[in-house]
């Protein structure tokens, strides 16, 4: 059996696991948008086709990202840190469009997030910055 000296950092492990979450949740949203765009009867196909894309690529990137930052790889840190923040603007509007119930969440959880993988130990994990902790 072998042991790792070196164990994922508690901020980094909870950034893996809210990114594959939020993976899992759009995922779920391509999925009924999906059974939406078989079952609508007059629709904008292009436009239906464009954003159910949009929507599973988003759950792939969010997974993929998470599962490059469980095995520490650093070049995965800042796209993730750009998803999150693309939920600002999301949030914002959905605050704007009467859905503050929502949208201000999803920017608190783009904001913890973001932060989690800026934290000094998920620097660390990653290479960046003195690996003394200093």
């Amino acid at each position: 059996m072998t042991i790792d000296s070196d164990p994922v950092p508690s901020p980094l492990r909870a950034a893996v696991l809210v990114l594959r979450a939020e993976a899992v949740a759009l995922g779920l949203v391509a999925l009924w948008l999906i059974w939406s765009d078989l079952t609508a009867e007059h629709t904008d196909l292009a436009s239906a086709l464009l954003v159910t894309a949009f929507a599973v690529a988003g759950a792939v990137a969010l997974w993929a990202l998470g599962g490059a930052l469980s095995r520490r790889r650093a070049g995965a840190r800042a796209p993730a840190i750009v998803l999150q923040l693309m939920l600002l603007p999301i949030g914002w509007y959905m605050i704007s469009g009467g859905m503050g119930w929502l949208g201000l969440p999803l920017m608190a959880l783009g904001l913890v997030v973001a932060g989690l993988l800026v934290s000094g130990p998920t620097n660390r994990a990653l290479g960046f910055g003195d690996p003394a902790g200093q």
